[in-house]
């Protein structure tokens, strides 16, 4: 027995089945922004203050650059998700909706490569 209406299956017609995906990305990466989040401001304010070196130093020990690369990608990805539903809820003009994804992808892609690049250096830059 299905549910489907019989126009449905003459054409074809049916879920997308890919919203579901994307609300459990967009909560699973909102879940793991709650505790990085908090650990990264609590660090900043317990540093605030400090010299140059020694933020680089606290950023280059390989705990703190693994946790600053999981920031950055969930960050980038969470709002890059969150961009995506707006714009496909509230644009209707299909060539605006798909340029503006285009460059929400590619700004969000941009922006976290620049920022775990940046945490990479610091990393591997104290042989």
């Amino acid at each position: 027995m299905s549910l489907r209406s019989p126009l449905a299956r003459v054409r074809g017609l049916g879920s997308a089945k890919d919203g579901t995906a994307h609300w459990w990305a967009q909560r699973l990466t909102a879940l793991a922004l709650i505790p990085l989040t908090l650990w990264f401001c609590i660090s900043v304010i317990a540093m605030s203050g400090a010299d140059y070196a020694t933020v680089a130093a606290w950023a280059g020990s390989p705990l703190v650059g693994g946790l600053l690369i999981l920031l950055l990608g969930a960050t980038f990805y969470h709002g890059a998700l969150g961009l995506q539903v707006v714009i496909e809820d509230y644009l209707h003009h299909e060539m605006t909706k798909l340029v503006l994804l285009l460059l929400v992808k590619a700004a969000s892609l941009v922006l976290a490569l620049t920022g775990i690049l940046s945490v990479l250096l610091l990393l591997f830059s104290r042989a």
